[in-house]
């Protein structure tokens, strides 16, 4: 009994981080049928070293031709490994005023970024944790393939 259990929690382990991507260009949450559901919060563990120089962090959008909305509007919780805590609203302009998308599209995927933190003194080993809401007021905020975070600077 005690290795079916053992078993049921690999398998569960394995499955809970088979949603998240990480590459050598950040972590990277992509949404099962390109929506990303009012109250999923998507939790980012970025692991960070001491350093002397700053990082800098910046999220990441890529979306389709089935993004309806302007913007894409998000909270951002941000946690040090020295247990700083920093919040703040976003507000990632996908379309301009002539209603064409912003940011670097190829075929039919574009990707838009923003700069969540400049200059983030990091004087401590750790994790850097950062949460994301999505903020606009549907149930399903459709036409995004998924998000990001990328550090830079390291």
């Amino acid at each position: 009994m005690k290795q079916v259990n053992v078993l049921f929690f690999l398998l569960g382990m394995i499955l809970l981080t088979g949603c998240r991507q990480t590459d050598p260009d950040g972590i990277y949450y992509p949404f099962k049928n390109h929506v990303w559901q009012r109250f999923n919060i998507l939790k980012f563990e970025i692991p960070v070293k001491q350093s002397d120089k700053p990082y800098t962090v910046v999220f990441f959008a890529r979306h389709n031709a089935e993004f309806p909305y302007k913007s894409l509007d998000f909270n951002m919780v941000m946690n040090t490994p020295s247990g700083e805590e920093r919040i703040r609203e976003f507000q990632l302009l996908i379309r301009d005023k002539d209603d064409a998308f912003l940011g670097d599209c190829e075929l039919e995927i574009c990707e838009t970024t923003l700069v969540l933190k400049k200059d983030l003194s990091i004087n401590k080993d750790g994790m850097l944790m950062v949460e994301l809401e999505n903020l606009i007021p549907r149930m399903e905020t459709p036409g995004l393939l998924g998000v990001g975070i990328r550090l830079q600077g390291k």
